[in-house]
């Protein structure tokens, strides 16, 4: 039977890996996953890197020669990050160019301390894209709403785009709005915009484990578990949909505009009373991409059953929301908690992570 990720690809969903080592890339295992899993892109984020760098030896030397060249750690960080990016980038290429520039992305994130900074992440922004100076490189910027006028700003600029940490529906549809205002910028200048992508990555399991914390609290809660996030996503995508349908869409879109997709990001399983590919099956649909950390990637791999099922979804999702917000549940309050949260969480991985450089700085220039 053919490979359900290569089947996943068929179906219109780009399958992305959630993940990102030095080894991966040098061993040959990144190429081998393109080759016979069809993986199509790459997104990598402070807490992917936090456990690559501090906790390998495989950045040591690196690391050692950049400390021994007057570098601080926050410096040290960047340069090796952008190392396994274009490195990763260049084992894309064939799946960029194949493509038409539709896939074979990889991402990089700006800091996140800047989540609530729009001039300094467009600054940001823009160094990260000039350094990789890959055609197939992402710049990862948090959906905030400081983050907003940062996705214009950069996409009029022509620079690819991976909004993150979107947990709304009405910030989505926000988003949207960002990327088509920057094609229109560009355009109004006379600029190409057929060589631009981007993707808007909506989270989803993190919002049932959110969710379900408040339904086990609520009479009759426990029926509910494990059916808001796939909602919330389903809602976002006929947002997508409807934004692909306007006039607005058509004019940009007769300009060589590419589609900006959703992207699922936290589709791994985290009750354990769900099946471990239940987020992945649940939200396949065309133009759109899935991330998957590797433990998800192997399990859909090995027994995923891809069929798009994206239109029931959307179909139950009004029913399932009303019942969820009927027991007192408050999704904007969730979603919003979410966003605050996971930019905490981000940034917390990137002060460990320099923290962790710091303190190899140390370590092996003592040797």
């Amino acid at each position: 039977m053919t490979n359900p990720l290569v089947r996943l690809g068929k179906l219109g969903q780009s399958p992305w890996y959630d993940f990102i080592t030095r080894d991966l890339i040098r061993s040959g295992t990144l190429r081998r996953l393109i080759e016979q899993d069809g993986l199509l892109g790459m997104t990598s984020n402070p807490t992917i890197f936090e456990k690559a760098i501090a906790g390998s030896a495989n950045y040591d030397a690196d690391i050692r020669a950049l400390t021994a060249n007057g570098l601080n750690p926050a410096a040290i960080f960047e340069a090796l990050a952008v190392a396994d990016v274009q490195a990763a980038c260049n084992e894309f290429l064939p799946v960029y160019r194949a493509t038409g520039g539709r896939d074979g992305q990889v991402s990089l994130e700006v800091s996140p301390a800047l989540a609530n900074d729009t001039l300094g992440t467009i600054t940001e922004a823009r160094r990260l894209w000039s350094s990789l100076g890959r055609p197939n490189a992402m710049i990862k910027i948090p959906g905030t709403q400081a983050g907003l006028a940062a996705i214009t700003e950069c996409i009029a600029a022509g620079i690819n785009v991976n909004v993150t940490l979107l947990f709304a529906v009405s910030r989505y549809e926000a988003v949207i709005d960002a990327y088509l205002a920057g094609l229109e910028a560009r355009t109004a200048r006379n600029l190409p915009i057929d060589g631009i992508a981007s993707v808007a990555s909506f989270f989803v399991s993190r919002v049932d484990s959110r969710v379900d914390g408040f339904l086990d609290q609520k009479s009759g809660g426990q029926a509910l578990r494990g059916t808001a996030a796939i909602a919330n996503a389903a809602t976002a995508y006929a947002a997508f949909e409807r934004a692909i349908a306007t006039p607005r869409w058509a004019a940009l879109a007769a300009k060589g505009a590419q589609r900006q997709r959703p992207l699922w990001a936290s589709t791994s399983t985290k009750d354990p009373r769900l099946p471990d590919t239940y987020y992945v099956e649940a939200l396949v649909a065309r133009d759109t991409v899935n991330t998957l950390p590797p433990e998800t990637y192997n399990a859909y791999r090995d027994h995923g059953d891809p069929v798009v099922r994206i239109d029931q979804a959307m179909a139950a999702a009004p029913a399932q929301l009303a019942a969820v917000a009927a027991l007192g549940i408050d999704l904007t309050d969730v979603t919003g908690f979410l966003e605050d949260d996971g930019v905490a969480k981000f940034a917390a991985s990137y002060r460990s992570l320099l923290a962790g450089i710091e303190s190899k700085m140390g370590t092996l220039t003592s040797r």
